[in-house]
């Protein structure tokens, strides 16, 4: 079902996108890709949306730093400086975090209007993010595509093309709380990661990635996450062809869980210390998949280059589901 949302101040219509299988029911805004809703039942067969967003346009207008449900893009997370090498050539960027680009500059894929072709079980949103977008080299043509499985999945999957070499790391940023309110450090994570990535004071990966072990950064085995933060975890699996299951978190209140299976190499754990207005720190939790922050001024990290001729492609599943209380 395709419903008009609101209109941005230039005129612009934005329009809702309503997916609904397998007892799940998702709303995606043509609006920066917005996952704006993900309602589903818990064992008593009781609903609620489980993921953090605006019931208006104006929300996320007013209130546009959380980067609620969006698609992240050119480059999900923190380039250092602003600034990254390319074959020879020093890319400046939009800086929108202190010294730092941060989520692709200050209008990154998550404040555009995608163009919304509907496909069986979802819809398929796309762009073209013109050469010198925010600062980011080469004519880049992207696609995300929703769509809900049989068992009311929610699965993402990335594509782009580029007429240039470029850099690309693209991400969900949907937070989730499977009480469906109030605050959720009380969720336990499990996270097959045996490394992080150490930050310095902005927040930029400091060193090598270190070991998790007798540190707050083990969730190896499930345990409660808390506050705290905004960091990167290095996935035991890595870089995989087909999406391979990373995390589940459980929100003993409501027996709800969540499943993460991901093509990607890292996981940004995000416990939304700093949300402000209408919502407040610890109301969701971020679990974005993506490659690490600052890659591209880290040859020892994963590569994020694209280049001609190349297809980028990412995968991440989101499963719904409900333990035995």
């Amino acid at each position: 079902m395709n419903e008009l949302f609101g209109t941005l101040p230039d005129g612009t219509a934005v329009h809702r996108w309503t997916l609904e299988r397998g007892g799940v029911r998702v709303r995606v805004l043509s609006y920066g890709g917005i996952v704006q809703s993900v309602e589903v039942p818990d064992g008593a067969g009781r609903t609620a949306d489980v993921t953090l967003g605006f019931p208006d346009l104006d929300g996320y207008l007013a209130h546009p730093e959380p980067y609620l449900g969006a698609v992240i893009g050119r480059y999900a997370n923190r380039i250092a400086g602003g600034r990254f090498p390319l074959d020879g050539r020093t890319y400046a960027l939009a800086r929108n975090n202190g010294p730092n680009s941060l989520h692709g500059g200050e209008h990154g894929f998550d404040k555009r209007v995608w163009e919304v072709t509907p496909v069986p079980h979802g819809v398929r949103l796309s762009r073209v993010s013109p050469h010198g977008e925010e600062g980011f080299p080469g004519r880049l043509e992207v696609a995300v595509t929703y769509t809900l499985d049989a068992s009311g999945a929610l699965r993402i999957a990335y594509e782009a093309v580029t007429d240039a070499p470029t850099v690309v790391n693209l991400t969900s940023h949907a937070y989730w709380n499977l009480s469906g309110s109030g605050d959720a450090g009380g969720h336990e994570l499990r996270l097959a990661a045996s490394r992080y990535t150490p930050v310095d004071a902005d927040l930029i990966p400091a060193g090598a990635p270190e070991d998790v072990t007798g540190s707050r950064f083990d969730f190896r085995t499930a345990r409660k996450t808390g506050s705290g933060y905004d960091h990167n975890f290095v996935l035991d699996k890595g870089v995989t062809e087909a999406a391979e299951e990373v995390a589940e978190l459980y929100d003993p209140a409501s027996g709800r869980t969540l499943t993460v299976a991901t093509t990607e190499p890292g996981l940004q754990l995000y416990t939304a210390d700093h949300l402000s207005g209408p919502l407040g720190p610890g109301a969701g939790i971020a679990l974005e998949t993506q490659h690490f922050p600052d890659s591209p001024n880290r040859p020892d990290f994963p590569s994020t280059v694209l280049r001609p001729g190349e297809v980028f492609r990412s995968e991440t599943v989101y499963g719904f589901g409900v333990r035995g209380r």
